[in-house]
């Protein structure tokens, strides 16, 4: 049967199980190949630089510092996953706790920016009320180039902070106002995600994993 005729997408088989037919990615395409990309890319991501974000955050928590994070779609997702991850995981029931906002959370702060000023002051704002010199912004941008994680990163240099900049592609201008620049050499949006998200998991698993934590 051609690819052309029977509508099914390229790297799918028919499959039969329990007596249904469907069909499924043949394990020969698309997937094998996302994983073996993703697995790869991941291989290349400079270590000693989560490192030092490690080590950042180490010294945040030690001394009272604020972290905030920051990213658009899929990254606000996920800077709101981390900031949770921090927040509850690496704190619950410790001596000392992390101090951490997700700048994407709060949805009638952003709307109210977003329609009354604009989408690019978002989060540049939301540092403006509450950041001081020696907090942390770590921003997530795949593309590195979003117009608000720009003027965020703009606005913490201007207040004092240190800036991480997580990223895919060259990193593009967000890396280059980053102080700690954890790029994937990707161009594939979706395994950028994915690698960001494995990121802040090492990241705050190297915390939830040396300490005794409570997790469900």
């Amino acid at each position: 049967m051609s690819e052309a005729g029977d509508g099914k997408p390229k790297g799918t088989e028919r499959v039969r199980e329990n007596g249904r037919v469907s069909d499924q990615v043949s394990q020969s395409g698309s997937v094998a190949d996302y994983r073996s990309a993703f697995l790869s890319e991941m291989a290349e991501i400079d270590l000693t630089k989560v490192q030092e974000f490690i080590d950042l955050l180490v010294e945040a928590r030690a001394t009272g510092r604020t972290v905030f994070v920051a990213g658009n779609g899929g990254s606000a997702a996920t800077s709101s996953h981390f900031a949770t991850d921090l927040g509850k995981g690496a704190s619950y029931e410790q001596p000392t706790r992390f101090r951490v906002v997700a700048l994407t959370d709060s949805m009638s702060t952003l709307t109210a920016y977003a329609n009354d000023v604009g989408f690019e002051v978002v989060f540049a704002e939301q540092l403006t009320n509450l950041a001081q010199a020696g907090d942390i912004l770590v921003t997530i941008s795949g593309s590195g180039r979003s117009a608000n994680i720009i003027a965020a990163q703009n606005r913490a240099k201007e207040i004092g902070l240190i800036r991480v900049a997580l990223t895919g592609f060259d990193g593009n201008l967000s890396g280059k106002l980053s102080e700690i620049h954890v790029n994937v050499p990707s161009e594939h949006m979706g395994r950028i995600e994915d690698a960001h998200m494995s990121i802040c998991h090492m990241v705050a698993f190297n915390f939830i994993d040396s300490e005794q934590h409570h997790t469900h």
